[in-house]
């Protein structure tokens, strides 16, 4: 640690640097999440470019790799479901989810749930800072976790792409938002339970990937299988938009796990470094399995890697060592190609763009071997850990994704519906969901 300088606690990570200069006191009275603003200039200027390179992730990263795995006649729908969430997410981040998760309430709801105090900013000044990051300006801080409020549920589409309802997928992702993705993230990183069981979650691997790839799956398992699914061809219509979005997705990933640092400091360092190795050893490992399997190398399994090594080393980024990131990210490619090929095709369910294959069963393999290859080498803030506490965290999370998203399931089907008719799934929902269509 330079001298000068503070530790503090950030969301998702360890131990991250504050200028340790006071700024004047806040004019008026704090609320319990928050503190006065030591304004840490170098931190601010990193974790503002970090905030745009996640946002990138969801738009047009993820809109370009989902819409370009759909059939034709689905593109337009499949990018309008990323732009709808972005734009609703948004909102209810600013209405109550931000005061949700981070928040502070009552000292008995507080391990499960954060107050409203934080509701539409309230309080939320430009010399405020909340409690785990000193150094930033609140309204960065905010905006930051918003880039992965935004893209959380917008993960779980790929589960059930070109067979929901458009106002059910509204109606959906509002509920989760409010009930299954703020009270996770406080469970995590904003002062619940898991946190102060020490579960490690540098970046989101429970919080962002199994959270949402469970909720996947149990979407894509009540919708039931697109129609023609095992029968009809459903391959990928543009592997170039595919490819776009995923090196966006690369990209944008530096400021999703370096970013959590809160700092432009060593732990961002390795974290940035971990999050180039590890998705190129999947790239290899996934490739390798691939090739002996069917023969070739393809390009959508070479991306899928990538994606695969990117979520498995979300959790341990900025705990690990960059040879731990290598292991993590070669074991990665085989476990996440066994999920999304052998384990689909066996069971029979169908996950549209390999939600859970990739994201759910990646998260949770890399949240298991943070346990094994965390050190505080690396991020002094590791504290006592182990496998069977990250076995904890993600028992939890999976149970509380899981029965939420079946319960908000229900509600959707007998409210606004869900499944489109099967007429508009043979036209295709560009056309008749949003009266679009791409022109041959």
């Amino acid at each position: 640690m330079k001298p000068g300088y503070r530790a503090y606690a950030c969301v998702g990570v360890g131990a991250v640097t504050a200028w340790g200069s006071a700024a004047a006191p806040a004019a008026q009275p704090l609320s319990r999440h928050q503190v006065a603003l030591q304004l840490d200039t170098g931190a601010t200027a990193w974790m503002i470019t970090a905030t745009a390179l996640v946002l990138m992730m969801t738009l047009p990263g993820l809109a370009l790799f989902y819409g370009g795995m759909v059939r034709r006649k689905n593109i337009l729908a499949t990018m309008t479901q990323q732009v709808a969430i972005s734009a609703l997410v948004t909102v209810l981040w600013f209405l109550v989810g931000y005061s949700l998760a981070f928040g502070v309430g009552s000292d008995a709801l507080q391990p499960w749930i954060g107050g409203l105090d934080a509701a539409l900013l309230n309080g939320v000044r430009p010399d405020t800072a909340h409690n785990l990051a000193k150094g930033l300006p609140e309204y960065l801080f905010f905006a930051y976790q918003l880039t992965f409020a935004i893209i959380t549920p917008a993960l779980i589409t790929g589960a059930f792409a070109e067979r929901m309802k458009f106002t059910g997928l509204l109606l959906f992702m509002t509920l989760w938002h409010v009930l299954v993705y703020a009270p996770v993230a406080h469970w995590v990183w904003g002062g619940g339970f898991l946190g102060k069981a020490n579960v490690l979650d540098f970046a989101g691997g429970s919080v962002v990937h199994v959270n949402s790839g469970v909720a996947g799956l149990v979407c894509a398992l009540f919708l039931g299988p697109r129609r023609g699914y095992g029968r009809e061809m459903m391959a990928p219509n543009n592997l170039v938009y595919t490819t776009i979005g995923a090196a966006l997705l690369l990209v944008g990933w530096i400021g999703f796990n370096a970013g959590s640092a809160g700092a432009a400091d060593s732990i961002a360092s390795v974290a940035l470094l971990n999050t180039i190795l590890a998705p190129m050893a999947a790239a290899l490992t996934w490739m390798a399995v691939e090739w002996r399997e069917r023969g070739k190398p393809t390009l959508l399994g070479l991306l899928t890697g990538v994606v695969a090594g990117l979520v498995a080393i979300t959790p341990a980024a900025g705990f690990v060592e960059p040879k731990a990131a290598l292991i993590i990210g070669a074991v990665s490619g085989p476990v996440c190609y066994a999920s999304a090929v052998w384990l689909k095709n066996r069971l029979k369910y169908d996950d549209s763009l390999d939600a859970f294959g990739v994201h759910g069963v990646g998260g949770l393999l890399g949240a298991l071997l943070t346990g094994v290859f965390a050190t505080a080498a690396v991020n002094p803030s590791v504290g006592e850990h182990g496998v069977l506490q990250q076995a904890y965290g993600l028992v939890v999370t999976i149970l509380w994704s899981a029965l939420a998203t079946f319960v908000i399931l229900l509600v959707c089907k007998h409210t606004t519906g869900l499944r489109v008719t099967p007429e508009q799934e043979i036209e295709g929902l560009d056309y008749t969901l949003h009266g679009e269509a791409l022109h041959e």
